[in-house]
């Protein structure tokens, strides 16, 4: 009985230290618990941090696989290309050189003669000296008419001045003016004032009129009557006097019957038959469709027409065949199979942008 009184008087002793003990518990609990998500937190995401490296560096490895898969891949179809582009240009470059060969020989043949060509820039360097020549002597008749006149005009004006300086000529008894003693001999102009008359006011006037017809005469002369009005009119409208004067002393023309040769109408026809015979490929027209040309004898071309030809290959003619060398061999195969190379022809581009 004692000990339970003693326990009723400690219960709420009791009460205290499980309540205290119990809230200590609890946050201790709280405290572990927080730890522990902490602890989870923490290795969680470490590992899966670790988890996302391993799948990065798994990715990058296969895509680095891809990609040079990709890149090779792309590389060899570029050196494929490339490789098709050169073989291209090649074949191109081949065909033009056999294409310039095989034109050169036919246009050396049939188109262009040589000789005929040789002719033809010789007769035309004739005929160009021969006009230069006719030219230059043109030239020459014109600038000797050109000085004649020009003298002529000169000594026009020296008679002209002479005649209007009469009035200086020299008497028996007074030097003139041209006449110096102090000279040896007497002036040019004094001369020439002895040799013709002296100009008188009449025929000043006539001059001046026949130079300058609208000069007006003058004032000091005496007027002559005007002529009569007539009573119809004049039958005009007249040309100006310069143009006249310019028609009537032009310079000589020659005419087209002159200035050209007597066998023009014959050049211009042979320059017109060689011009056709040039345009032509063939002479005759229907020949590729007969066989009259089999029996045609071999031309040869215009570098082996002269003393120095050409040396036989092996035998007498080029084309003859050696039944006993041919013996045993294969004949010759003049049909071959496709180049897989052309089929892609016009499909790619060459390094110059073009279609090849």
């Amino acid at each position: 009985m004692a000990d339970l009184e003693l326990l009723l008087l400690q219960i709420e002793l009791i009460k205290e230290e499980f309540i205290t003990t119990d809230r200590a518990d609890e946050e201790r609990r709280v405290k572990e618990d927080r730890a522990a998500l902490r602890i989870q937190s923490w290795f969680r995401g470490t590992r899966l941090r670790s988890y996302l490296r391993h799948l990065q560096r798994k990715a990058t490895i296969i895509q680095k696989i891809w990609r040079g898969y990709i890149a090779r891949a792309y590389f060899r179809k570029k050196v494929k290309v490339q490789c098709f582009v050169m073989k291209m240009n090649f074949y191109n470059e081949m065909a033009v050189r056999i294409q310039k060969r095989w034109k050169g020989y036919y246009v050396r043949k049939y188109v262009h003669n040589y000789y005929a060509r040789k002719r033809y820039l010789e007769g035309l360097t004739k005929k160009n000296e021969q006009v230069r020549r006719t030219m230059e002597e043109f030239a020459e008749m014109q600038r000797n008419e050109r000085e004649h006149h020009q003298v002529e005009c000169e000594e026009q004006k020296t008679c002209l001045q002479a005649q209007r300086m009469h009035f200086l000529l020299s008497t028996h008894q007074i030097p003139g003016v041209f006449n110096s003693p102090y000279r040896d001999f007497p002036h040019e102009m004094e001369l020439q004032m002895k040799s013709i008359k002296p100009l008188l006011v009449k025929d000043i006037q006539q001059k001046r009129q026949a130079m300058d017809p609208s000069a007006p005469g003058d004032t000091f002369l005496k007027t002559r009557p005007l002529p009569p009005i007539p009573s119809k009119k004049p039958q005009g409208p007249f040309r100006d006097p310069a143009t006249v004067l310019q028609q009537r002393y032009r310079p000589l023309e020659p005419t087209l019957r002159v200035a050209t040769s007597i066998t023009d109408l014959e050049e211009a026809r042979e320059e017109l038959r060689r011009g056709e015979w040039r345009g032509r490929i063939i002479d005759h027209a229907f020949q590729p469709f007969s066989h009259a040309h089999k029996n045609k004898k071999y031309e040869r071309s215009i570098h082996t027409t002269s003393s120095f030809e050409r040396l036989a290959y092996g035998t007498v003619y080029f084309r003859e065949e050696n039944q006993e060398k041919l013996r045993g061999k294969k004949p010759f195969k003049s049909i071959f199979t496709t180049c897989n190379v052309f089929d892609k022809f016009g499909q790619l581009y060459s390094n110059a942008g073009k279609i090849v």
